[in-house]
């Protein structure tokens, strides 16, 4: 019988990324509000685990671009500012415990 104790290793390592679809800043696997609850945890787990200040510069930018591309797509009423930087910055300083 063939060893198969890699494939599930494989799979686990074949994680789809959850990236933007701009200019409607939604998940491109889930299609929820990048970014998403999958996207944050691999940001903050894999990508940025050992930076953390480069997360925060890196969705500062996409908070930027993302305010341009929305307000363009939905200029009345305007996205909100608050709920913009819940979306995109806030969750980047949060400790973990």
């Amino acid at each position: 019988m063939p060893h198969t104790s890699a494939a599930p290793d494989r799979q686990r390592r074949a994680v789809r990324p959850h990236v933007p679809m701009r200019p409607l800043w939604l998940c491109r696997v889930c299609a929820a509000a990048w970014p998403c609850p999958p996207a944050r945890l691999l940001l903050l787990g894999m990508e940025y685990r050992r930076d953390p200040v480069a997360l925060s510069i890196y969705m500062a930018g996409c908070l930027f671009d993302a305010t341009a591309d929305l307000i363009k797509l939905r200029p009345n009423p305007a996205p909100s500012p608050a709920d913009l930087f819940d979306r995109f910055l806030a969750w980047t300083a949060r400790r973990r415990a």
